[in-house]
């Protein structure tokens, strides 16, 4: 009886919004008024007490009423501030702008893709939205990504980095990058520097995921999930152009643009940078990327969109630099042709069918085509070495390789999201199929040494190949989500997934210990739970808790370069968390925090053998725990506050690697406490004008797994400043404004210290033009 109920309440209302009356009082269309984004679901209704019409938006964004005593109607969103609109006073195009309210944000990475109130997804969850984007003007991820509590993006130049997440800072696969829910690349081939792929140009918004998300995206998802959500074809015609510089030699511009026409919606976006004859020798790069989206409508019912993203980067890659060195303040690099070079490409087609308001499928076809060549820097070594305490060799002689890594991906993955009216539940379900052949190869390279410089001048191609094989990868997963509500106030999330896979590695050499295993075949399966509930006091608070696990299978290059006999288990995670979020003062002050626990096991190390050799091993256990709290503030109406800080403890539990124990050891790289805050003022007598300050502060941690010594942290201040009249906005940002001397990332080895050095005080100033805010409407 309630179902036929339910269906003639929204006939009548979908009666009273259409074919009431012959007159239309009121007809536009509604759009996000940063992205130019149509608006699907938005709520339009009567704001006068004695009518109660009232409709919501198409997927264009656009809606009609008709109804005879309206005179000023309310319109609404989730996540935006609500406004009312006088019927006397038509307009035919509505911004609605997005709130910072923690207790308003929606999330899709939650769930795969389907957007829920922030408020009902038990995970620790962050959104970085277009207006911090916008506000921030970064030119690489980790100047937002770092506002993010507990989240530490290492710089390591040139869009290149490292990432902490509920970890150490680290090269490891414990981190899954996303764009538009999709792995950016495949399982298997991990890269820590595969954000420099992204094109910050055709990002909106930016969620992060802390803590394993197996359950929901398969392998990797250990520390956190990133994910990169891109901009869809606009409402209305947007053109923008802007360009930047700054004294260290950077130079970009960037370039946005999209229009709708009927069914077809087209968007474009992309960017050039250029860095020459900065503050340290040999830091030269330059990247090209850009991404063209086509949607087509085939009815209110089903869409079709494809995306594409192509880049080409290329980057000098001199290593870190000594104490010596970083204690003089040298800006001199030893190496002078060391270099990475990356050639992507993406395609994603999404085909999406709305059968009902309860019903909806989905199913994308994935191509990835990507290369990676390099000098690498940290595979060059001296000649001239100490041998059972002796010095041996030639002082002019240091070897290195040339290696390239390519890998192609063929993907399909489907699901279906289906509501219930028992307990308000909503069930997703799907599959995912990725097909990715990849090939390594590694030449040998004679370097020549300059004695009195200490520089690596030179370098000579041979004919010796040090590795060269293939891999074929096949990823075949099923996963499904289940949410439900036994109680008002309780939201019941559960997932599984369950991956296999299938690693074909075929050797193109003889076998040995550095060139690799023989041929053979390996299968790695894993069944990922995760159970987890939120309970909303009220719509100003609430708390959650979940339990889940984790995955990462052994990456190609640890199951086959330099093994004899391959034989690695997937590293399992076991996480334990709590969370919650407080609005202590409507829209003026609001708090997150959460508290967790992650257990590793089975992690990869390479252990010395009896025979003096070395092994990779599944041998380690580590634990990692922390404390996270975020709080935005808007103490008066012009100016705002925000922190994100975190204390963590990561500790090897039972680690021993190439024959040396690190049980109870803190682990290296590995800072207690991280935070972020900044503040912004926005004069509402000088409309347009942002003003901004941020402290990101990186504490103590030790240098190296045998604690001995340690890194003590640094403090950097940003300032942040922008006008914007109409469509021309102009900004400057001063970087590190105190010029503080300092280490991105410190460590410590048999061979010494190595130095990340920080860039120092820069100033970048850019300007935009946006054609879209330059129309009268």
């Amino acid at each position: 009886m309630s179902y036929l109920y339910r269906i003639s309440i929204t006939i009548l209302m979908s009666s009273i919004c259409t074919v009431v009356f012959s007159q239309t009082i009121f007809k536009a269309k509604i759009i996000d008024a940063s992205t130019k984004e149509p608006i699907e679901g938005a709520s339009i209704r009567c704001a006068d007490a004695h009518c109660s019409c009232g409709c919501t938006t198409s997927a264009t964004g656009e809606f009609q009423m008709k109804c005879t005593d309206c005179k000023k109607l309310t319109v609404s969103y989730i996540g935006y501030t609500p406004q009312v609109i006088s019927v006397a006073s038509p307009v035919q195009l509505i911004s609605l702008f997005q709130q910072q309210s923690l207790m308003q944000e929606v999330v899709v990475s939650a769930n795969r893709g389907e957007a829920v109130k922030r408020a009902e997804a038990p995970i620790a969850i962050s959104v970085l939205n277009q207006r911090t984007i916008r506000e921030t003007k970064p030119i690489t991820a980790d100047q937002v990504l770092n506002k993010v509590s507990g989240v530490n993006m290492v710089n390591l130049g040139n869009e290149q980095h490292q990432m902490s997440i509920r970890q150490p800072m680290t090269t490891k696969s414990l981190f899954l990058y996303l764009e538009d829910g999709i792995p950016v690349r495949t399982t298997g081939v991990f890269n820590h520097n595969a954000l420099l792929e992204m094109n910050m140009a055709a990002t909106k918004n930016i969620e992060v995921i802390k803590g394993p998300s197996s359950s929901l995206y398969g392998s990797e998802a250990i520390g956190g999930v990133v994910n990169f959500i891109t901009i869809a074809p606009t409402a209305i015609p947007v053109l923008k152009v802007s360009a930047q510089g700054n004294n260290l030699g950077y130079k970009r511009a960037d370039l946005q643009s999209s229009i709708t026409k009927g069914k077809w919606g087209f968007a474009l976006s992309g960017y050039y940078a250029d860095k020459r004859n900065s503050f340290m020798e040999y830091t030269d790069y330059h990247k090209g990327t850009f991404t063209a989206r086509a949607d087509y409508r085939f009815s209110n019912k089903t869409t079709l969109s494809n995306s594409l993203t192509w880049l080409k980067y290329y980057s000098d890659m001199p290593s870190g630099v000594d104490s010596i060195m970083f204690a003089t303040r040298s800006f001199v690099s030893p190496q002078t042709f060391t270099y990475r070079k990356v050639d992507a490409l993406r395609y994603r087609s999404t085909l999406t069918q709305n059968w009902n308001e309860r019903s909806k499928t989905t199913a994308s076809l994935i191509y990835r085509d990507n290369t990676i060549g390099q000098n690498p820097a940290y595979r060059i070594k001296d000649d001239y070495k100490r041998v059972n305490g002796v010095w041996k060799g030639n002082k002019e002689l240091a070897h290195g390789e040339e290696n390239a890594s390519r890998f192609k991906s063929y993907a399909f993955i489907g699901q279906h999201k289906q509501s219930f009216d028992w307990l308000n539940a909503v069930a997703i379900g799907g599959v995912s199929v990725d097909l990715s052949p990849s090939d390594y190869k590694a030449q040998y390279i004679r370097i020549k040494k300059d004695t009195l410089s200490r520089k690596y001048v030179s370098y000579q191609n041979t004919d010796s190949v040090l590795t060269d094989y293939t891999t074929l990868i096949n990823n075949y997963a099923a996963f499904a989500n289940l949410e439900f509500s036994p109680l008002e106030k309780l939201r019941v999330v559960a997932s599984l997934r369950y991956d296999l896979f299938h690693y074909e590695f075929n050797n193109h050499l003889m076998p040995s210990a550095f060139s690799g295993s023989p041929d053979t075949v390996n299968n790695f399966q894993r069944l990922s739970p995760k159970i987890g509930a939120t309970y909303n006091f009220s719509p100003r608070i609430g708390i959650y808790a979940n339990y889940s696990e984790g995955f990462v299978p052994p990456q190609v290059t640890e199951m086959y370069t330099g093994v004899k006999v391959p034989y690695l288990n997937p590293s399992i995670f076991y996480n334990y968390e709590v969370g919650g979020w407080v609005e202590v003062i409507k829209n003026k002050l609001s708090a997150d925090a959460s508290a967790y626990r992650l257990r590793g096991t089975n992690e990869i190390v390479s252990v010395k053998l009896d025979d003096g050799s070395f092994a990779n091993q599944n041998a380690g256990k580590t634990l990692h725990q922390g404390i996270e709290l975020g709080v935005n503030a808007t103490p008066i109406k012009d100016l705002s506050f925000r922190f994100s800080g975190a204390y963590s403890k990561h500790e090897f539990v039972e680690y021993v690697e190439k024959g040396v124990k690190y049980n109870g050891n803190e682990m290296n790289n590995a800072p207690n406490w991280l935070y972020n805050t900044e503040v912004w003022y926005k004069p509402s007598y000088v409309k347009g004008l942002r003003v901004g300050a941020e402290v990101q502060h990186v504490g103590e941690y030790f240098v190296d797994p045998q604690n001995t010594a340690t890194y003590k942290g640094y403090n950097v201040l940003n300032l942040r400043a922008g006008y914007q009249w109409k469509g021309v906005e102009v900004w400057m940002n001063l970087l590190n404004a105190t010029d503080n001397y300092y280490s991105y990332i410190t460590s410590k080895s048999a061979f010494g210290y190595s130095y990340q050095l920080a860039e120092p005080r820069s100033v970048m100033v850019g300007v935009s033009y946006d054609f879209a805010n330059l129309v009268k409407r």
